[in-house]
């Protein structure tokens, strides 16, 4: 991961508070810990279970901070993918970064459309004719969808990998782009840089403002 300097208030207020609260879970833990007959694994469990809760909210975090220097849209963007992911609905947002990306995909359908969340999310529409391949952002602007990305030649023998998230490995590992893959199957969002995949999400009734 590359430093930032980055303040998403919301997301880094909600992240503190998670951590804080695990923190002090965790030393109620260690201070049972000399208590005689007493198990603690239903709470270091639970432990876990928050702690990687809130990893993926670590993730959404960053993916903000990685996406608010080369687009305006970030906001409408982490709207849609979280949408997306309610419903299921596949897809694969390519956010061009530094490096250009027209030399490493092949071209989809022009649509050169301003980036709002209802678009996003109408392109993604099972049976849409725009919904296999990928849509191309730079900017603030839709630039094309349908885009079809050169996949990884990587085998990652402990993970089941679809194509989309294949897609996203092998654009990510030949150029800086950003790319979200969002998993019609689970419906689990993720996004990709520099060859690594990192789940994220948005807690239950959090609204990006």
């Amino acid at each position: 991961m590359e430093h930032l300097e980055c303040d998403v208030s919301p997301l880094k207020k909600e992240l503190k508070e998670q951590l804080t609260d695990i923190l002090h879970s965790i030393g109620k833990v260690v201070s049972s810990l000399d208590e005689v007959n007493t198990c603690l694994l239903n709470e270091i469990e639970h432990i876990s279970k928050r702690f990687s809760k809130t990893g993926a909210l670590a993730s959404t975090y960053y993916l903000n901070c990685f996406l608010s220097p080369y687009t305006s849209k970030y906001r409408e963007i982490s709207r849609s993918v979280n949408h997306l992911g309610l419903k299921r609905q596949g897809a694969l947002i390519v956010i061009q970064r530094e490096d250009s990306i027209d030399s490493w995909i092949t071209p989809g359908i022009l649509l050169s459309a301003e980036i709002t969340s209802s678009l996003l999310e109408s392109i993604f529409v099972p049976g849409s004719p725009l919904h296999d391949g990928a849509v191309f952002i730079r900017s603030d602007q839709i630039v094309s969808a349908a885009n079809i990305l050169p996949l990884t030649e990587r085998t990652f023998p402990n993970q089941k990998l679809g194509t989309r998230h294949r897609a996203a490995i092998g654009l990510s590992e030949r150029t800086d782009a950003l790319i979200i893959v969002v998993s019609e199957e689970t419906g689990k969002t993720s996004f990709c840089l520099n060859g690594h995949l990192y789940p994220f999400s948005i807690p239950s009734g959090f609204v990006i403002p």
